[in-house]
């Protein structure tokens, strides 16, 4: 980041209303809806915030791949001054969750156990035959294998987990298994476009979110 635009984050984190919004999104992304009922402000208020938020490039807004109608709020961890104030407690079992575990929930099962040495599931509401090619080629370009994974339904999270995540925006909105704990990663889905660049994308996000997760769940 260049001197100006440090200075316009850290001017737009200057407002104890907007630090509460950024601590919202640090481990979960949320409607415009949810963050106006959890943080109890009127929308026309959040929404004058998330526009200063958004014009610092500290968040931005994704129009739902399932209710086109909703728009997800979500931080950019890489333009972040600080790190925002928000620990989860420990956790041991974690399951992610998109809608067909060819590609995102395998990328961040897989990215997990890798980060923190602990087990992870995936799976999908509705499973694909088998993982993306493509998901495998990307996955591998960075050291990770998924070449032996395989997509698989919610019938894979027998047990309760501690936390489940949802990589995607349909999954999410058409409810996934409970869980002790739920939050949700709006990820665009890189089988939609097919193209390499989409799955590094997507890898990359991923791999931001769970290192982030990650250091909140075990300090």
């Amino acid at each position: 980041m260049d001197l100006e635009a440090r200075a316009a984050a850290h001017w737009a984190l200057g407002d104890s209303r907007r630090l509460l919004v950024i601590d919202q999104l640090a481990l979960s992304d949320r409607t415009v809806a949810e963050l106006a009922d959890t943080l109890g402000m009127a929308g026309n208020l959040l929404a004058h915030h998330l526009d200063l938020l958004e014009a610092a490039g500290l968040i931005e807004r994704r129009i739902s791949e399932g209710d086109h109608r909703r728009r997800y709020v979500s931080l950019r961890w890489d333009r972040l001054p600080t790190a925002p104030c928000v620990h989860l407690a420990p956790i041991k079992r974690v399951a992610f969750v998109c809608t067909h575990n060819s590609a995102r929930s395998q990328f961040a099962a897989a990215l997990w156990e890798q980060t923190t040495g602990l087990e992870a599931a995936s799976a999908g509401s509705q499973p694909a035959i088998r993982v993306h090619p493509s998901a495998v080629r990307v996955a591998a370009e960075f050291g990770v294998d998924i070449s032996s994974a395989q997509p698989a339904g919610y019938e894979r999270i027998i047990s309760k987990p501690d936390l489940i995540i949802s990589v995607c925006d349909r999954a999410r909105e058409a409810g996934v298994p409970a869980a002790h704990g739920q939050l949700h990663w709006s990820v665009p889905d890189p089988v939609r476009s097919g193209t390499l660049k989409s799955f590094r994308a997507a890898f990359a996000e991923i791999t931001q979110r769970v290192e982030h997760l990650a250091e909140q769940t075990q300090q």
